[in-house]
């Protein structure tokens, strides 16, 4: 078994409320998590409007497969996202 967890930070400089936010991160998370099926929620920044922080983990049989949906879900977030993806994190543990 392996386990594949990524973070993607990110900075959405258009929102000016938690309200936005939460309404872009509602919207992100449920696409990923359905295109993709694999787990995603905010895990940090949850009371600053601009940062968002998710986090994104999926289990698989093999460790390039894992890494390859890892990064496809990043690319998918940088194009059908308005927010800037500035730094992510990528693990992949082997059981």
């Amino acid at each position: 078994m392996v386990v594949g967890v990524m973070k993607v930070k990110m900075r959405a400089a258009w929102v000016h409320s938690l309200k936005e936010k939460r309404m872009e991160l509602r919207s992100l998370t449920s696409k990923v998590s359905n295109k993709y099926n694999v787990s995603v929620a905010e895990v940090e920044s949850q009371d600053t409007h601009q940062d968002i922080v998710l986090g994104v983990s999926c289990v698989t049989t093999d460790t390039a497969h894992a890494n390859s949906i890892l990064d496809n879900i990043l690319n998918y977030i940088e194009a059908n996202s308005e927010a800037e993806i500035y730094d992510y994190e990528i693990e992949i543990i082997s059981f």
